[in-house]
C-alpha cells in the first residue's frame, strides 16, 4: 500500500491553517470545540471559525412536555439536547418560551397538570432551568419564561411559515451569538427592588436601562401581574425608557424559570424579566395592532406599515406579543391570521413571540442614523401598557461580517 499520498494528506492537516479552516467551517459547533482540542493549530483556527459562526438560530418543537412519565425530561430540553449537535452558532445569549401547559405529566393515558402549589411549581421550574443551563456554555445568559401561548417559525432558514400555538403546546430556543458593536444584558426586577418608589439606580445601570445612550432595544416579560401593585410596577419601570429612541416590547408571561439563580416567591414578588440590547448597529421597528384591527385586511394594513420602516432584513428577526384573547377567535375562526400577514410582508424573516395577559408596546422606528420617526402621532401610541392587542417588532442586529 502507498502511504506516501495520506502522509502528505497528514501534513497539510497538520501544517496549512487555509485549508484546516476550509474544513473545519462545515462542522456544526459542538463538534468545532472538540476538534480544537486536536493540536494548537486545530485549536487556532476553530475559534477563528467560530468567530464566523454569528447568524441567528433557533430551536423549535411543539407537543406535551413529559409524554415518557413522570422521570421524563421537559420535550424542549429533550429537543435542544438533540440539535444543539447540529447547531452552527456558539450563544451567548439564550431566549426561551415554553407553553405553560407544556408543564404536564401523562398519567394513565391522561394529561394532568402539576400540583399548583408553589413548591411544586418552582421544583419543576428549577429543573428545566438547570437542564438547560448545563447544555448551553458556562457565560451563556439566559432567560426562560412560560406563557399561555406560544408563536414560532419552524427550525429552517427562516422561510417556513410561522405559527400560532393558542394552546401553549409548543415552545422555542432562539439562540444569539456575540455580535460585534451589540451589547445583550439580561435583567430581572421586582418589587424588592423598589423602595419609596424608585428604583435601585444600580440594578437599573447593570440591566443597560439608565444611563446608556447606545440603548435601542428592550424586550420586557411582566410575571404576576394579576398581583393589584404589579401594573403601576410596569408602568415604572417603562416610564424612563420610553423614550424616542428605544423600542419597548413585551407583555405578561405567567411564570420565570431561568435564569436558575433567581429567587422568586410567588406568592410576594411581581416583577419583569428582559433583554436590553445596546448598540449602533441595532435597528427596530414596532407597531401595535390595537382592538379595531380585527379583519385580515386590516392586519394587512398595519403590516405595510411596519414594512414601510425599512428595517434591513437580513440578520433580523421578529417579535410577536398577542393577547391570549385575540388568535382565531379574535378573527371568525380563521387561524394563524397575524403571523400570516407578517409573514406575507416579510417571507425571510423568523417570527417568535406568544399570547400572554397584557402587551407593551407602541408604533416606533430606530433607524440607522438614529433619526427617530413614529408611524402614528396620535398620543396614545405613545402609550406602552394594552390589553386586546398584538405588538409587532423587528430587530435588526447589525449588518454580518
Amino acid at each position: 500500500m502507498d502511504v506516501s499520498g495520506l502522509r502528505s494528506g497528514g501534513s497539510v492537516l497538520s501544517t496549512v491553517a487555509e485549508v484546516v479552516e476550509q474544513i473545519l467551517f462545515y462542522l456544526p459547533t459542538r463538534s468545532l470545540q472538540r476538534s480544537a482540542s486536536v493540536c494548537r493549530l486545530w485549536s487556532d483556527c476553530a475559534r477563528r471559525v467560530l468567530r464566523r459562526h454569528r447568524r441567528l438560530s433557533w430551536i423549535t418543537t411543539k407537543g406535551h412536555a413529559y409524554a415518557d412519565g413522570e422521570h421524563s425530561q421537559h420535550f424542549l430540553v429533550n429537543k435542544m439536547i438533540e440539535e444543539l449537535e447540529e447547531v452552527y452558532v456558539l450563544p451567548e445569549t439564550v431566549l426561551y418560551l415554553a407553553g405553560t401547559d407544556t408543564f404536564c405529566v401523562q398519567s394513565s393515558g391522561r394529561w394532568r397538570k402539576e400540583r399548583r402549589d408553589e413548591s411544586a411549581m418552582k421544583s419543576k421550574d428549577a429543573e428545566v432551568a438547570t437542564k438547560f443551563e448545563k447544555l448551553l456554555p458556562m457565560n451563556c445568559k439566559l432567560l426562560g419564561i412560560s406563557c399561555p401561548g406560544i408563536v414560532y417559525t419552524p427550525m429552517g432558514n427562516g422561510k417556513q411559515r410561522p405559527l400560532e400555538v393558542e394552546d401553549g403546546i409548543a415552545g422555542f430556543a432562539l439562540l444569539l451569538p456575540k455580535i460585534e458593536g451589540v451589547t445583550i444584558k439580561c435583567f430581572h426586577l421586582s418589587n424588592k427592588d423598589l423602595k419609596n418608589n424608585t428604583f435601585d439606580q444600580r440594578k437599573l445601570q447593570a440591566a443597560g436601562l439608565l444611563d446608556n445612550p447606545d440603548l435601542r432595544t428592550v424586550l420586557l416579560f411582566g410575571y404576576n401581574t394579576y398581583k393589584p401593585p404589579a401594573v403601576d410596577f410596569i408602568q415604572r419601570l417603562t416610564k424612563p425608557i420610553n423614550v424616542r429612541n428605544t423600542v419597548v416590547v413585551g407583555g405578561y408571561g405567567d411564570r420565570v424559570f431561568s435564569p436558575s439563580s433567581e429567587s422568586i416567591d410567588a406568592r410576594h414578588m411581581y416583577g419583569a424579566v428582559g433583554l436590553s440590547f445596546s448598540g449602533k448597529p441595532i435597528q427596530a421597528a414596532s407597531i401595535l395592532l390595537d382592538e379595531d384591527v380585527a379583519t385580515p385586511e386590516s392586519v394587512e394594513a398595519a403590516m405595510k406599515r411596519l414594512k414601510a420602516a425599512n428595517i434591513p432584513e437580513r440578520n433580523t428577526v421578529g417579535f410577536m406579543c398577542a393577547c391570549i384573547g385575540r388568535g382565531q377567535n379574535y378573527y371568525s375562526m380563521m387561524e394563524n391570521v397575524e403571523a400570516d400577514a407578517f409573514r406575507k410582508q416579510f417571507p425571510n424573516i423568523p417570527l417568535f413571540g406568544f399570547f400572554g395577559n397584557g402587551e407593551i408596546g407602541c408604533d416606533r422606528i430606530v433607524t440607522e442614523n438614529f433619526s427617530l420617526r413614529e408611524c402614528c402621532s396620535s398620543p396614545e401610541y405613545d402609550e406602552l401598557i394594552h390589553s386586546y392587542s398584538t405588538v409587532m417588532m423587528l430587530l435588526h442586529l447589525g449588518p454580518l461580517k
